[in-house]
């Protein structure tokens, strides 16, 4: 199937707005049990005792309980949400920060497995497992040839800790099968994507999302990059969709000074809840820049909203998404469970950044798309705010409640002569498995070259553009990406750089042309 190339950046907007709906439902790890007006759970019990018994066809009525909470919660807020027991214990892996497997990054490439590459010094790097083996067979059954969905490829690789699975490989470069024997083991989700410096004294560390583990990786980066000499620090917090609430407070407890308020929550019972910042932190005096965009949301505005509310640090992007409420998980015994909105939460500043949801949850997670197309995105200008929620900092600048975090620099939505729907798509999958099928063709081309010596090759050539440009015209429809050449190349030489030297390579090639990276150190 073909994709209308026009479109892709509502499915960007799309698929982001799920992402914040997932993250941004997690903030609170607490759980209770769920409970019920006596009366009103009486009444459905009855109900669906009565369909149970005398109802004239057989029903399944396990599915029109769900049927039923989901109307129940789709009557409150967009964020309280009901999780069905199939769909829990892979949420709650995803925001575990790890899960139990042989640790590979794979592709199914002319339907067979085929090894991108094994996670250093994971359960498949450690037993001899290479980038490009094609993984034939898992404890006797085949993988290959069949079409299998993902779900059942992930099933055959993970397990408990210390199983075995025998994996039967073949191994191009040699021309032959070979039989692995491995013992899975932990391996972690990183939601800290990279810490490096952009400069002997700027640091830049990129969080995905705030999962259990989130405040460790950042205070391991932080720590090594405070070694390296920095003495200033970008956040990236873009297309982050949120995720724990305790996580992101912890950061921001690093970044400032001892009894700074941090955030506070209101429940419906005006209970007020406060977090302050300890002695502890580890970067309480160093230059701050938080970077943000429209699908940065939740965890990630409470982290924004204190930076910019305590006047320590700078916001630099665009209007961040607006979500300013707080969920609490709400186990059922089959496995099952609901995440309830419970409070708001407010700036230090006492704003509340949640946008209005009264018109549906599907026209509140399209409120992202209409950016697009009410030119917020390109225009400063253009950003609607509502003079009624006005505050001040400390030292007297003016903040904005009432949908998102309005940056203290405008940054528009520009990728030089590049169209917004070329980046969107170079950031996709698809570069990756075009990348990994170029290399696993004439990976003898790189054998042996430096990282300079890559570069000056990728630059020197149009080849791999060529190369792309024909590989897309087989997927995506209405593509013309010669105006865009010069940004095509240079993702495509990150990728290439990923796949071949690691992910620090990938951002070193990226960043050196970021927008907003350039407007946080000056460059033009």
């Amino acid at each position: 199937m073909k994709i209308n190339y026009k479109y892709i950046p509502v499915y960007v907007s799309i698929i982001l707005s799920i992402g914040i709906l997932i993250g941004g439902f997690l903030d609170f790890s607490n759980q209770n049990q769920f409970s019920n007006n006596k009366g009103s759970k009486a009444k459905l019990n009855q109900l669906i005792d009565f369909i149970n018994n005398e109802y004239v066809d057989e029903l399944n009525t396990d599915s029109i309980v769900n049927k039923t909470v989901d109307n129940i919660l789709a009557q409150l807020d967009p964020h309280s949400v009901y999780i069905p027991a199939s769909e829990q214990a892979e949420v709650a892996e995803n925001m575990k920060g790890d899960f139990v497997g042989i640790g590979v990054r794979f592709y199914v490439y002319k339907d067979t497995v085929a090894v991108v590459e094994p996670m250093e010094n994971g359960p498949s790097a450690n037993a001899g497992i290479k980038s490009g083996d094609r993984i034939l067979y898992a404890d006797g059954a085949k993988l290959f040839g069949r079409k299998l969905p993902a779900d059942s490829l992930f099933a055959k690789f993970k397990g408990e800790e210390g199983s075995r699975v025998v994996l039967t490989v073949y191994r191009k470069s040699e021309k032959k099968k070979i039989n692995f024997t491995i013992r899975r083991g932990v391996i972690p989700l990183k939601s800290v994507d990279i810490g490096l410096m952009l400069n002997p004294a700027t640091a830049y560390i990129k969080i995905n999302r705030f999962s259990e583990t989130t405040y460790k990786e950042f205070k391991t980066n932080l720590t090594r990059l405070k070694k390296l000499g920095a003495k200033s620090l970008i956040i990236d917090l873009r297309d982050n969709g949120g995720g724990y609430m305790e996580e992101a407070i912890a950061i921001a407890d690093e970044l400032l000074s001892n009894k700074k308020l941090i955030v506070f929550t209101k429940n419906k019972r005006g209970k007020i809840d406060k977090t302050y910042a300890t002695e502890k932190g580890d970067f309480e005096t160093g230059k701050i820049t938080v970077l943000i965009n429209e699908n940065t949301a939740s965890a990630s505005e409470i982290l924004a909203g204190a930076i910019q509310d305590n006047d320590r640090g700078t916001i630099v992007g665009r209007r961040s998404f607006g979500k300013g409420l707080v969920q609490r998980e709400m186990d059922f015994e089959d496995g099952s469970a609901v995440r309830l909105t419970v409070a708001r939460y407010y700036t230090p500043t006492g704003r509340s950044i949640q946008k209005p949801y009264v018109k549906g949850a599907e026209q509140y997670f399209k409120e992202s798309e209409l950016r697009f197309k009410n030119g917020e995105l390109y225009e400063k200008d253009s950003i609607k705010v509502d003079d009624s929620l006005k505050f001040k900092t400390p030292k007297g600048r003016v903040v904005y409640g009432g949908g998102g975090i309005v940056p203290d620099i405008f940054v528009p939505l520009e990728f030089e002569n590049a169209d917004e729907a070329t980046v969107f798509l170079m950031e996709s999958g698809i570069l990756g498995n075009f990348v990994f099928e170029q290399l696993d063709k004439k990976g003898a081309a790189f054998k042996g070259l430096s990282f300079e010596q890559f570069l000056r090759k990728m630059n020197a050539t149009d080849e791999y553009f060529d190369v792309f440009n024909g590989f897309l015209s087989k997927h995506v429809s209405g593509i013309q990406l010669e105006k865009s050449k010069a940004v095509v190349k240079r993702y495509l030489n990150a990728e290439f750089a990923r796949q071949l030297y690691g992910e620090k390579a990938y951002y070193d090639i990226v960043l050196k042309e970021d927008v907003m990276i350039k407007k946080v150190l000056n460059k033009k």
